[in-house]
């Protein structure tokens, strides 16, 4: 069954890892210069990395995001739906392979090709990028380019992408087994992992580690303040914490109580004549200061990044075995 698993699969495989080559040769051509500029510049880096470079930055970010979706829809979905579709997983049945012996060297090596081809490619861009994210983690300008724990950027380091794969494309077997039709278990699967993935960071990866918490003062030469809504929101920006992630952060009035941005506020910023002025808006902030108004922010520190690597490894890797087992008891009871 392990070569005939193989046989089935080897061309996508083939494809995949085609793939990783040929972005790990290219990291391995500019990344030896990359890290001699790092070394010479330190955390002003990121003010001198070339246009080339910027743009192999984000082909690896979002190589490392797409390599599990891909795994999931075209590696996962079709593997037990197009048997099942076709009716070819019958032949097997009758001839004296139980269920359980067909189902897990598909699984077994499939999972172990997604983890590895996760693996490597997370390995090649985290090693390129890894001056970058050390000179944004030292205040390097963050404009460009993404802290490690920004939601976008950790999903693409480290171990989690390894994790992310396992999960999705089990997840498209499960969904294939259910489905039993190719192209409707690729699309589901793809739009269930999308969800997965949209919903961790927004919910749950912010609590895998302690956050740190701090209060800062609302006023013009302070923590630079953003206005959002409408001027009914005001989001301070920890420029002083290089590296955080902020996952919360509200207002609080002079009796240190969570409290809305007072109307006084977008009144003060209201103009006939179109947007603020800059002074306007720092003469608002002051005024908005001047009422005791502070502005409370929770954030993951850049020292909890394998903290939370690891723990979302640990999430991810729960869901595929939760997965697996669902789907042995699928095959056993369910599948005809």
């Amino acid at each position: 069954m392990i070569w005939l698993t193989w046989r089935q699969f080897r061309t996508q495989a083939a494809v995949m890892f085609a793939a990783v080559a040929a972005l790990a040769a290219a990291l391995a051509v500019t990344g030896p210069q990359l890290a001699d500029l790092h070394r010479a510049a330190g955390s002003s880096l990121v003010d001198q990395v070339s246009s080339p470079d910027r743009t192999l930055y984000y082909t690896g970010l979002l190589a490392v995001l797409a390599v599990p979706a891909v795994i999931g829809m075209f590696w996962g979905a079709p593997l037990i739906a197009r048997e099942l579709e076709t009716g070819t997983h019958c032949l097997a049945w009758n001839q004296g392979v139980t269920r359980t012996r067909w189902l897990t060297p598909k699984l077994g090596l499939g999972a172990a090709a997604s983890v590895t081809a996760a693996g490597l490619t997370s390995l090649a861009v985290s090693w390129w990028s890894s001056p970058i994210d050390r000179s944004v983690n030292g205040g390097g300008a963050t404009d460009t380019y993404f802290p490690r724990l920004d939601p976008v950027a950790f999903a693409a380091r480290g171990v989690v992408p390894m994790a992310h794969a396992a999960f999705a494309f089990v997840l498209g077997v499960a969904l294939g087994l259910v489905i039993r039709r190719t192209l409707p278990a690729m699309a589901t699967t793809f739009t269930l992992y999308a969800a997965v993935q949209l919903a961790v960071p927004t919910w749950i990866r912010p609590h895998l580690a302690a956050t740190d918490r701090t209060t800062l003062p609302i006023q013009p030469d302070g923590a630079p303040i953003s206005i959002q809504d409408g001027a009914k929101q005001v989001v301070a920006h920890l420029d002083e914490v290089p590296g955080a992630w902020i996952t919360s952060q509200q207002t609080l009035n002079a009796t240190g109580r969570p409290a809305p941005v007072p109307s006084s506020f977008a009144d003060c910023l209201h103009t006939t004549s179109g947007p603020p002025t800059l002074q306007q808006v720092d003469r608002c902030i002051a005024d908005l200061g001047a009422q005791g108004y502070q502005q409370q922010v929770t954030y993951q520190p850049a020292g909890n990044f394998w903290t939370l690597q690891w723990a979302e490894t640990c999430l991810y890797l729960g869901l595929a075995l939760a997965l697996t087992g669902f789907c042995a008891w699928w095959i056993r009871h369910r599948a005809t």
